[in-house]
């Protein structure tokens, strides 16, 4: 069975900085495009990052430059790290795994404050 957990959400004034984390069990995060996904109340749900099998990256306009997601295929991790948090950042971030298959996280609550 596959799991995606997600850690590491939060409460963070303006201007701080979080790391969210997902360990993945029961797939080899290696094979996989990783990615991050969030979603405000009221909002759809948005891609916010993405790492493919050979590393490359890509991001949304609104977090590039703030935001790095990076891989642990030894540890079967992927993580976001988030700096200049702003309030419009506040959101569940959800981890999602792609390749033949999609599977996808509970989510973790990041709030931001003013």
């Amino acid at each position: 069975q596959v799991q995606l957990v997600e850690s590491g959400g939060g409460l963070v004034q303006s201007g701080g900085s979080l790391r969210l984390s997902c360990a993945a069990s029961g797939i080899s995060l290696s094979l996989y495009t990783m990615a991050w996904y969030r979603q405000a109340p009221g909002q759809q749900r948005e891609l916010v990052a993405r790492i493919f099998s050979v590393g490359s990256t890509n991001y949304a306009d609104s977090v590039r430059g703030r935001f790095i997601i990076s891989r642990d295929n030894s540890g079967n991790m992927v993580t976001l790290q988030m700096n200049s948090l702003r309030p419009e950042d506040t959101a569940v971030y959800y981890c999602n795994a792609n390749r033949f298959s999609t599977y996808w996280g509970k989510g973790t609550l990041v709030t931001v404050s003013a």
